[in-house]
């Protein structure tokens, strides 16, 4: 099943795509549907299962397509807090190049 299966903007498919990404891992396959519709998603998989981008990627969408409350131009919408610091720079630069063509 392709990305664009799960209903991303198309721009954030584009980043995908960018990325080398032609189909979703086991565990993006199954986050994205709870997480398109806002949903808790509790997951555990391995490291470099594709965890980030099935977090990342939903919440890119939903910034992409609901609008900001009145007066709330810079509000802040969403707030990603790894349990290492460590990984504040990597998920940085997942969401810098996933969402590289989206405004």
């Amino acid at each position: 099943m392709p990305f664009a299966a799960f209903g991303l903007h198309a721009d954030i498919v584009r980043g995908v795509k960018d990325r080398g990404f032609t189909r979703p891992t086991p565990i993006q396959a199954e986050a994205f549907p709870p997480a398109m519709l806002a949903r808790d998603v509790l997951a555990c998989p391995m490291t470099g299962s594709g965890k980030t981008a099935a977090f990342l990627l939903p919440i890119i969408h939903h910034l992409m397509t609901k609008p900001r409350p009145a007066g709330a131009a810079r509000a802040t919408r969403v707030m990603v807090l790894p349990p290492p610091r460590t990984l504040d720079a990597p998920i940085h630069q997942n969401l810098t190049e996933l969402a590289a063509h989206t405004p």
